[in-house]
């Protein structure tokens, strides 16, 4: 009998993140299994630089991105890209990884050639369908497809329960991100910044629903926390697409305690995460990984699929307004009872046996017995 193919289709560099720590896993099951990693190609050289952290390369890319791409035309090409993948290598499973257009794409041509799929992320959900857009939409859609779901914690399996899936296939198993960081952290150190004695803010932005002003009113209040504490430095980490540039660069350019840098790979970028003080996001992969080094982190969104780390106190819900991030961010910077307060939380987010969980659940449901793990609770 030959070994069963198993699709692990990526599209972006969280996913590739998040997903590589399950590909590698299931390498290490190659004697039973055939795993393969596909590219979407929504992301390109810095997908490649992600999975580079891990010694991954994808085994097909279908390079459907085009300068200019509307959401529609991504998911038309991915899909049929992918349809075509799976019509020649017939897998016996596939897997989606969290919200994106790649993952959305993977749910339905799994029901549309109806191969079992598996939701790694799942339950992640906010009160509205459309924020953020498109992700909220895309996980729903997952939810509709998977044969089984992945929750990362007890709160995103309860939302699945809500929404009636069937709890036989609900499995809490931690999230793969944290598998992720910590194999990273593990790797040769990258040193930040040695010459700077003082602390360290990061800046990441780059979602849909923040551009334009919402992210002239993030840039501005990062600048003022730089002005009003002289031993800051501020670090972001430029998002390449030029609409996040063009509002980032004029703001932020030009000042001697400012750094504006190229996205760094993946086991720099937790280096540096590993480096601040304070990180200032919009990324839902950076709210679960800087908790797992006691980093606080300032959420910039109105909204977060991803509560559990504002109940436990690792993180603060701030949204986009100027004032609000600069106040909140003055609070944590000039107050050391409640920076300790974050920084001493402890990460809801898993325990780094995530994919090790997804693993023994996927064999399992294809009749081949490995090791099992306890679940994540």
């Amino acid at each position: 009998m030959s070994k069963p193919v198993i699709f692990c289709v990526i599209g972006t560099r969280p996913e590739a993140i998040k997903v590589a720590p399950v590909m590698l896993e299931f390498m290490n099951f190659s004697d039973v299994c055939t795993p393969m990693l596909i590219s979407t190609g929504q992301h390109k050289e810095i997908l490649y630089k992600s999975l580079e952290t891990f010694g991954l390369k994808p085994n097909v890319d279908l390079a459907i991105m085009q300068h200019g791409s509307t959401l529609a035309q991504v998911t038309c090409r991915a899909l049929e890209g992918l349809d075509n993948l799976v019509a020649e290598y017939q897998p016996s499973f596939m897997f989606g990884q969290g919200d994106t257009t790649t993952a959305m794409v993977a749910a339905m041509d799994a029901f549309y050639r109806n191969v079992p799929f598996g939701h790694i992320e799942a339950g992640l959900r906010t009160d509205d369908v459309r924020n953020p857009f498109p992700e909220e939409y895309n996980r729903r859609i997952c939810a509709v497809s998977a044969n089984l779901h992945f929750p990362p914690t007890t709160w995103s399996r309860d939302n699945l329960l809500k929404e009636n899936r069937d709890p036989s296939t609900i499995f809490v198993t931690g999230n793969t991100g944290i598998d992720a960081v910590l194999l990273a952290a593990e790797q040769k150190d990258q040193p930040w910044y040695p010459e700077h004695q003082g602390r360290v803010v990061l800046l990441t932005t780059h979602r849909r629903e923040n551009w334009g002003e919402p992210q002239r009113q993030i840039a501005t209040a990062a600048k003022r926390l730089v002005e009003k504490f002289p031993d800051v430095l501020l670090v972001a980490a430029m998002h390449p697409n030029p609409t996040v540039r063009d509002v980032l660069l004029p703001i932020l350019g030009n000042h001697d305690r400012i750094k504006l840098i190229e996205p760094p790979e993946y086991s720099q970028f937790v280096k540096l995460m590993q480096r601040s003080n304070m990180i200032l996001s919009d990324s839902g992969g950076v709210q679960e990984e800087a908790p797992a080094f006691g980093i606080p982190v300032l959420v910039m969104r109105d909204t977060t699929e991803r509560p559990e780390g504002v109940t436990a106190g690792t993180a603060k819900l701030v949204g986009t307004n100027e004032e609000r991030i600069f106040q909140e961010g003055s609070s944590l910077l000039g107050d050391e009872a409640a920076y300790k307060a974050m920084a001493n939380a402890v990460s809801p987010y898993g325990d780094g046996k995530a994919s090790e969980r997804i693993r023994f659940l996927v064999l399992k449901s294809l009749g081949i017995e490995t090791p099992e793990v306890p679940m994540w609770e």
